[in-house]
């Protein structure tokens, strides 16, 4: 990997993921992730790296300390990063990954729907780039 810092991919083009990222950056006051798009080269190369099909888009992906996590436990464990109350959302890890995914991938299914979607992947503001991959 290319840093210490957890690394965050997400669907590029989705409002809601976008919006998500966006919250992230605000209070990522520690500087600890590293974002990119999954539709992005970093994105994929990364992918193919821990055997995921770089074409994945189904879901938020967090790679931290070698190991790469995916769905509800992706978002649980960047909520526990996050200063203030955000942490406690991490004791929801203690349902079963069933149910914790089963509303995750719901609401996933929707997205596009729900809050719509870009035609092409976000640009970091000059601000932002160095928490960008690419």
């Amino acid at each position: 990997m290319t840093s210490e810092k957890s690394v965050i991919l997400f669907d590029g083009v989705c409002n809601l993921c976008n919006a998500s990222i966006d919250f992230i950056l605000k209070r990522d006051t520690k500087n600890q992730f590293l974002l990119g798009a999954l539709q992005e080269d970093a994105g994929k190369k990364l992918l193919s790296r821990y055997e995921v099909n770089p074409e994945y888009l189904d879901s938020l992906v967090l790679i931290e300390d070698e190991k790469i996590y995916f769905r509800s436990t992706a978002a649980l464990r960047i909520a526990k990063k996050l200063p203030g109350l955000w942490p406690l959302f991490y004791t929801l890890i203690i349902l079963p990954s069933a149910i914790r995914d089963g509303a995750y991938d719901w609401i996933g299914r929707n997205r596009y729907r729900w809050f719509g979607k870009k035609n092409t992947c976000r640009l970091p503001s000059p601000e932002e780039k160095m928490k960008f991959l690419s």
